[in-house]
């Protein structure tokens, strides 16, 4: 799969999976407007891209703000002229005891997880819709979209919001030739994997803790133009471990 030429945005790349997304579509040939509010994570994925050869730039953006994401779409339309690829995978996790939960905690978590998605996709498809050939857009959800442990609530929910969103987004801007589908992550490891253990591994069918890699490559799957039969899913990236049976066990 060959990029050269398109526009990739990507929200949240300074670090973990966001970067790992930013680098593969670098590698292939793609200009990568990397989109953070961490400003020194969001330079260092930017000089990383570059001194591999790529090419990015970096714009601060809080991506629970209006006007910020109108500003990174201008700049990014200023810059390129164009975009070819939205990955909303900016989010934060807010694991709180439900009845120590506050509303402000709450709205934060909602704001930055799945108010994001919508604002970015639509002034995103703003962009693609006047691209020849359109554009494609993968949010970045969770399998906690489908399972649960206590006190997630507020993850929880933006991660389900965003796979119903993805699915409501693929049946309006189909007649725009976009594309939009979710990756639902499993357990994806960002740090270093000598800190796993050995059951960690091997809890899962893949036999092996997920990394920033597995999702990057589907995100390419996904965005790919002769892919452009494949909008409106929910990508289960996991290594089996929803389709796994659990009994207590004496």
């Amino acid at each position: 799969m060959n990029f050269s030429g398109k526009v990739v945005m990507v929200t949240g790349a300074g670090k973990g999976i966001g970067r790992g997304v930013a680098m593969a579509y670098a590698e292939k040939g793609g200009k990568v407007v990397v989109a953070d509010f961490d400003v020194v994570a969001g330079e260092r994925t930017v000089n990383e891209i570059r001194e591999q050869g790529g090419e990015a730039i970096f714009v601060k953006t809080d991506v629970r703000l209006e006007e910020e994401v109108i500003r990174l779409m201008e700049v990014t339309a200023n810059t390129y002229g164009k975009m070819d690829i939205l990955i909303n995978n900016a989010g934060i996790s807010k694991f709180t005891p439900f009845y120590e939960l506050t509303l402000e905690t709450w709205d934060n978590v909602i704001n930055t997880n799945l108010r994001s998605v919508f604002l970015c996709s639509k002034e995103g498809a703003k962009l693609m819709r006047n691209n020849p050939d359109g554009g494609s857009i993968v949010n970045i959800a969770s399998t906690r979209a489908l399972m649960s442990e206590p006190n997630t609530e507020a993850y929880a929910a933006t991660k389900g919001g965003i796979v119903a969103l993805t699915h409501a987004l693929a049946a309006t801007l189909g007649q725009d030739r976009i594309t939009v589908n979710a990756i639902s992550p499993g357990w994806i490891h960002t740090g270093d994997e000598s800190e796993l253990r050995e059951i960690d591994h091997e809890q899962h069918f893949s036999q092996r803790v997920g990394n920033p890699g597995d999702i990057a490559r589907a995100c390419l799957y996904l965005t790919a133009k002769e892919n452009d039969f494949v909008t409106g899913i929910n990508l289960v990236v996991d290594g089996g471990m929803t389709r796994k049976m659990i009994y207590e066990e004496d």
